[in-house]
């Protein structure tokens, strides 16, 4: 599994707000990058440049390979409906991702490590993948609390930070637990993003 190591505040100061990369709490304060943004903001941008930016943006923010964003966009294509729509739908169901909008981790890599390290049951079932395409009804909770400190620390995100397909509930025995209501649609998704620019950069690849 590869992961970005590079500078983190270069990449959030050249694609802006990217809440799965850096979490939705902790975005840093670029103001003191104002002056080089206006500057940048004077150049002209090429619209190649412009769909590349886009599809920078998902994968980052989603923690995705080159390689596994271009799977995404043929899978979106042979299925029905919107290609960019279908595209956000299925990455918004990936676990990790899930695992993030619950709560249960402040960043998409911090739940992919949870997931990783075999702390998450999806239906009962202990689930060590993280691409792993959560369905609706899918049950969701933590298998080793005291040892996931974004589990035992964040039990509630609050109402407003919880998307609508996702519900974040108390178990019997005290377990923060998901509840996965239905496929997350367009509105769900948290990104300021262009998903078109996505398939039109994918075109001459997919």
């Amino acid at each position: 599994m590869s992961r970005y190591r590079g500078p983190r505040l270069k990449l959030i100061r050249r694609l802006k707000n990217l809440p799965g990369f850096v979490g939705r709490s902790k975005i840093p304060n670029l103001g003191e990058f104002r002056i080089a943004t206006d500057q940048s903001a004077s150049r002209k941008i090429s619209q190649f440049c412009v769909r590349l930016e886009a599809k920078q943006r998902l994968r980052f923010n989603y923690g995705l390979t080159e390689r596994q964003l271009l799977n995404y966009v043929r899978v979106a294509r042979k299925a029905r409906g919107s290609t960019g729509q279908v595209l956000l739908q299925l990455l918004e169901m990936r676990l990790d991702n899930v695992i993030f909008h619950l709560g249960l981790a402040s960043t998409v890599p911090a739940a992919r490590q949870l997931v990783n390290h075999r702390h998450i049951l999806v239906n009962s079932c202990v689930v060590d993948i993280p691409s792993y395409r959560c369905k609706p009804k899918d049950i969701i909770t933590v298998r080793n609390r005291p040892t996931s400190y974004n589990a035992s620390r964040n039990k509630f995100t609050g109402g407003d930070k919880t998307p609508d397909y996702l519900t974040i509930f108390l178990s019997e025995d005290d377990k923060p637990t998901g509840l996965v209501n239905c496929i997350a649609n367009r509105e769900s998704v948290n990104l300021n993003i262009n998903e078109l620019l996505v398939v039109e950069y994918y075109s001459r690849k997919a």
